[in-house]
């Protein structure tokens, strides 16, 4: 995969932002409509708030989520919660946000509840975003999940709760299916597990995602070059 480095976290963050926008530039040319999928963590917050800031037909642009937990809404739990916070007060505020709907108990229909939303994109998702955990699950797709199996629906919950909340997610046929992949990768931890991604080690859950249309952004520490 081609790499991106930037000195820290925010910087790559940052340059992240930057990718995604000439993704988003490129898939508006081509087409009326553009679509980005959004992960949870901590350095998407920062690379949205940049993203908010480009000059983009935003009115044009459907965001997605790749994955959340059940929580209830509003909870700091949930990643819609952050990123309706990172977008508020940007460009990007005229998008339209498609929110997975994780509020209630059901994580199965709330899962079932996501697959019109991307069925009306009539086609693939142009950009995902994705992080990588220390354990190498991506999206909520998680070490030993029955989910990482499913290949017969592009959304699915996870069959039990991960870090203590069942998940729904976008699956491995969805998500291999973009146009564009971009990785956020920050931190000194994650230096293992970029290796055996970067290697495509089909152990780990994010080994798994096709690396052709896929770009990692890191900061330094995560290159294993602070």
């Amino acid at each position: 995969m081609e790499r991106i480095i930037g000195d820290n976290a925010t910087a790559a963050a940052h340059a992240a932002a930057r990718h995604i926008a000439e993704a988003l530039r490129s898939a508006l040319d081509a087409r009326e409509r553009a679509s980005l999928a959004v992960s949870g963590g901590t350095s998407p917050w920062i690379m949205l708030a940049e993203l908010g800031t480009e000059d983009l037909d935003w009115a044009s642009v459907d965001i997605l989520q790749v994955d959340e937990r059940m929580a209830p809404d509003g909870d700091d739990l949930r990643n819609l919660t952050h990123l309706e916070r990172s977008l508020s007060g940007t460009r990007a505020v005229a998008a339209h946000l498609h929110p997975m709907a994780c509020g209630g108990t059901d994580a199965d229909v709330a899962a079932a509840a996501y697959l019109p939303v991307l069925a009306a994109l009539n086609g693939p998702i142009d950009v995902v975003h994705l992080g990588l955990g220390e354990d190498g699950h991506t999206a909520s797709l998680a070490p030993g999940d029955p989910v990482l199996d499913v290949t017969d629906t592009p959304v699915a919950a996870t069959a039990r709760p991960f870090n203590g909340t069942r998940r729904v997610t976008l699956t491995y046929p969805c998500i291999n299916s973009a146009r564009r992949v971009v990785w956020l990768l920050t931190g000194a931890g994650k230096v293992p597990m970029v290796a055996r991604l970067d290697a495509g080690d089909r152990s780990i859950p994010a080994g798994r995602i096709e690396q052709e249309n896929a770009v990692m952004v890191l900061d330094r520490a995560a290159a294993g070059s602070a």
